[in-house]
């Protein structure tokens, strides 16, 4: 199938490590000229050298997404190198752990620009670009936690819910417009966001960290971790040419953990 992604802009965030490094690596391989970002510069530089191997259309710009002035420089840093953006990923580190005792009204108000306002204003931005392409592809990057809450992470069960109702309102509002805007919530996959809340759990649960990870492989129908390259694929799909009529929608990618209907 041809995804019809050669020569698109894309633009990723969140993109140095874990599922969304691996979304851009997938639309590299696709041909497609992709932005990266990350706060972290010198980890950032280094992933895109690494992705230049495959391909020459890399671009990378410091970003701390939680800043407006930075999301405003980076889409203005994109549409720069790549004359427009037909391609948003919308992607973040999870917000901390915790229950509804652990949490004051900063750690509500971090995942809050964190997790939910970043999207809102990437999208803001991008939004005069793709209207004036005639259509775009967005792809909101959330958690299982939108069908079925986690333990102890009470920040990301009431945030992510949120960036899928924005997803769904917006998938109303754009259609119009020729923009297709889909949420896509990961499970446990091999990254180091869940090797971290899995070493949090281990200790909490007085267990070592591998007794922890083969129980949690057990639970998972499938009997393992994901590979992020499972996930990307999903990602890419959705924001690809192939896709002309799924907008809207919530997709989990799991194994088959989520029992949620």
């Amino acid at each position: 199938m041809d995804l019809g992604l050669k020569g698109k802009s894309v633009l990723v965030l969140a993109s140095s490590k874990g599922l969304g490094k691996a979304i851009a690596q997938e639309f590299v391989r696709e041909g497609a000229r992709v932005m990266i970002t990350s706060r972290d510069a010198l980890a950032l530089q280094t992933v895109a050298r690494e992705m230049r191997e495959v391909s020459g259309e890399v671009q990378a710009q410091p970003c701390d997404i939680t800043k407006l002035t930075d999301i405003k420089e980076l889409v203005e840093k994109t549409v720069s190198a790549f004359g427009t953006i037909d391609i948003l990923v919308n992607n973040c580190g999870g917000p901390r752990a915790g229950n509804f005792d652990d949490l004051d009204d900063q750690a509500w108000q971090e995942a809050f620009e964190l997790t939910l306002l970043s999207y809102i204003r990437s999208i803001r931005e991008v939004l005069p670009y793709m209207r004036k392409n005639g259509g775009g592809k967005i792809v909101n990057i959330a958690s299982i936690s939108i069908k079925q809450p986690l333990d102890r992470l009470l920040l990301s069960n009431t945030l992510r819910a949120g960036v899928n109702g924005l997803s769904k309102s917006l998938s109303q509002e754009l259609a119009k417009d020729n923009i297709l805007i889909n949420t896509v919530g990961p499970g446990k996959f091999a990254t180091d966001r869940v090797i971290e809340i899995d070493q949090q759990q281990a200790e909490r649960k007085k267990m070592t960290i591998e007794d922890l990870q083969n129980a949690a492989q057990a639970a998972i129908p499938l009997g393992r971790y994901g590979d992020p390259q499972e996930f990307a694929k999903t990602v890419v799909f959705l924001a690809s040419d192939a896709n002309t009529y799924i907008t809207g929608q919530a997709l989990i990618v799991d194994g088959g953990l989520t029992k949620a209907l």
